[in-house]
């Protein structure tokens, strides 16, 4: 399995997949698929998405994203998701989930904002994006669970581990946290909370 948090909620896996680019240090141009969950500016970040993007590249957006993806002469070249549906991009399968907060104003659930369970190589790679726990969220199955665990706009350390306890992957990855919001410390109250099935991997 072939994946990385690059800094906060930007994921590369399979080296050319993006998931919510930001703060990227060099340009690549080597972007396959780039998938964004929602339009806040820490996952929508169009200078990023420069560095990464090239002619061939696709792009998968919940429609408030996609609306602005269009007005950047994309649409040959856009899936449009809503949340709890299936699609395939560039003969990669995945599924979308709804990402929304329980109890918080920032992700409301009528905004329509999703998380991604993506299917490569027989492996099933869940990003959450920015969310509580939710009745959406807690039936994933996934080898690979990306998690926010920063608190004040998302789940905190704990409760995104009792999250992933409850959802069993084999390996569960913590992000947005020791960015915007949240300490590295965060990382290390998610692994204790984490059950000892599931593995902690961390790049932050």
């Amino acid at each position: 399995m072939n994946f990385e948090v690059l800094t906060h909620s930007s994921i590369l896996l399979d080296d050319c997949i993006y998931i919510d680019p930001y703060l990227i240090k060099e340009e690549k141009h080597n972007a396959k698929v780039i998938f964004i969950t929602h339009s806040h500016y820490d996952h929508f970040s169009w200078e990023d998405i420069e560095k990464i993007q090239n002619e061939n590249t696709w792009f998968v957006a919940p429609l408030d994203v996609a609306s602005e993806l269009l007005k950047k002469g994309l649409e040959n070249r856009l899936v449009a998701v809503a949340p709890n549906c299936k699609y395939v991009v560039c003969n990669i399968p995945f599924e979308t989930f709804g990402a929304y907060n329980i109890d918080k104003k920032f992700h409301p659930q009528n905004n329509k904002w999703v998380g991604y369970n993506i299917l490569l190589d027989n492996k099933k790679y869940a990003i959450l994006g920015d969310t509580d726990e939710n009745e959406d969220n807690r039936k994933i199955k996934c080898d690979v669970l990306f998690i926010p665990i920063g608190g004040t706009y998302t789940m905190d350390a704990k409760q995104a581990a009792i999250l992933a306890n409850k959802i069993e992957p084999e390996i569960a990855v913590p992000t947005h946290y020791a960015c915007i919001v949240g300490t590295k410390e965060d990382a290390d109250i998610f692994n204790e909370h984490l059950s000892d099935k599931i593995e902690c991997k961390t790049f932050i």
